[in-house]
């Protein structure tokens, strides 16, 4: 067997070959693209001949990219390790702090000659699976966003014209961007006439136009202090800017969310993931996404509930023993894994009624939800692994029995 340690950066990669011995047998540093992949090939070679690819394990730390991605097509077992787990491998064999491409080569292709039980493989997800996390990631990062966005207007407007904070509920509407881009200042905001706020209302489809218009006027002629008139102008360049983006975002939102609905509709796991409480196809495409569709990446339930970072993890040492969540997970996945478990409150009885006695035993509602989550997806594990839809009979049958009668 031959290892490899490759040290991506951005426009090369540090290489260092080494055998099972742990001897250094060769050492590059290679270009990114193609005539670095064809001199890592004809490295390869050189020692291993026609079964490179079979004899030859590489550990890097990324698992995405057009170089990953050749490695796993040339047939080369590519293990993805956290730049954490590198670190910490570094510190057991010296405590210099020395630091370089070429010794990262030599610490990941040790790496994975000693320690390759204990790392994950890159998944072997298909192109629909890696489509489909492309565009779901965007999505969410793009929603993200205008989270920000939005609460740095709501700190300016704070700071100069608190009435449009209690005149507009939600600051991503097109309606309330559209005012504020129309009256960014108190005084012109004053100024605007029911016709003027009932027409913008109207444009974005509101129920109860009379009713709302008259509230927003109210709100908005409010007397209140102020700021002075040159720093309120400077605000109000401020929060026309703020509006533009906020329009920006949301019209790429919902641009990639028909991308997000086509791409998973397209994928056969899709009609499984559907079939769960609480998940939709946005929702679906992003439990998809950061799961990936690998039938070997996760050996058992137990394996999808660890990486989900629902499953508690345990510290006991002596007579003393605690059990806690994890903190170390992917966020995207958890937050998804979030959404669906409180949304799942309403669409599964058996959900509810477990939620339930989670929270009669005193456990907090982050904690149920967490719980929840982590028995919902030890059921997908099953529902995926066996090519079932979800069965809530099935799923729940000892509750649903209990609350039938």
């Amino acid at each position: 067997m031959l290892f490899v340690g490759d040290d991506w950066v951005e426009d090369h990669h540090g290489v260092e070959l080494m055998d099972d011995t742990g001897r250094r047998l060769a050492k590059a540093r290679l270009p990114e693209g193609v005539a670095g992949m064809a001199r890592l090939h004809a490295m390869l070679g050189e020692q291993l001949g026609e079964d490179a690819a079979d004899q030859a394990v590489i550990g890097i730390e990324t698992d995405r990219g057009p170089w990953v991605q050749a490695l796993i097509v040339a047939g080369y077992r590519v293990f993805a390790i956290n730049p954490l787990q590198a670190s910490r491998y570094r510190e057991r064999h010296g405590v210099s702090g020395a630091k370089s491409d070429a010794a990262d080569a030599h610490v990941l292709a040790d790496m994975v000659r000693t320690d390759s039980h204990q790392l994950r493989p890159v998944a072997g997800d298909s192109a629909q699976a890696a489509a489909i996390k492309v565009v779901a990631r965007a999505h969410k990062t793009l929603i993200w966003e205008r989270t920000r966005h939005a609460q740095r207007l709501r700190h300016s407007l704070r700071d100069y014209f608190p009435a449009a904070r209690e005149a507009f509920e939600d600051l991503t509407a097109a309606d309330t961007l559209e005012l504020l881009a129309k009256a960014p200042d108190p005084a012109s905001a004053a100024k605007l006439t029911v016709a003027q706020i009932a027409a913008v209302l109207k444009r974005a489809r509101r129920r109860g136009i009379a009713d709302k218009t008259a509230k927003i006027q109210a709100a908005l002629r409010t007397e209140r202090l102020g700021q002075p008139e040159i720093v309120v102008s400077a605000y109000a360049a401020r929060v026309r800017s703020a509006a533009a983006v906020l329009a920006v975002l949301n019209e790429q939102i919902t641009a990639l969310q028909g991308q997000v609905e086509a791409h998973f509709g397209r994928h056969p796991d899709a009609e499984i993931i559907l079939s769960r409480p609480g998940l939709g196809p946005i929702l679906g495409a992003r439990v998809l996404a950061e799961f990936g569709d690998d039938r070997t990446r996760y050996v058992n339930a137990k394996a999808r509930k660890n990486y989900a970072g629902t499953r508690p993890i345990t510290r006991a040492s002596g007579k003393k023993k605690v059990v806690l969540a994890r903190y170390i997970h992917n966020d995207r996945l958890v937050d998804a894994l979030g959404v669906q478990a409180f949304a799942a409150l309403q669409a599964s009885p058996g959900a509810r009624l477990y939620y339930d006695e989670l929270r009669a035993r005193e456990v907090s509602h982050h904690a149920a939800l967490r719980q929840l989550a982590n028995r919902l997806f030890g059921i997908l594990h099953g529902c995926l692994k066996t090519g079932t839809l979800y069965d809530e009979a099935a799923a729940w049958s000892h509750r649903v029995e209990k609350l039938a009668a």
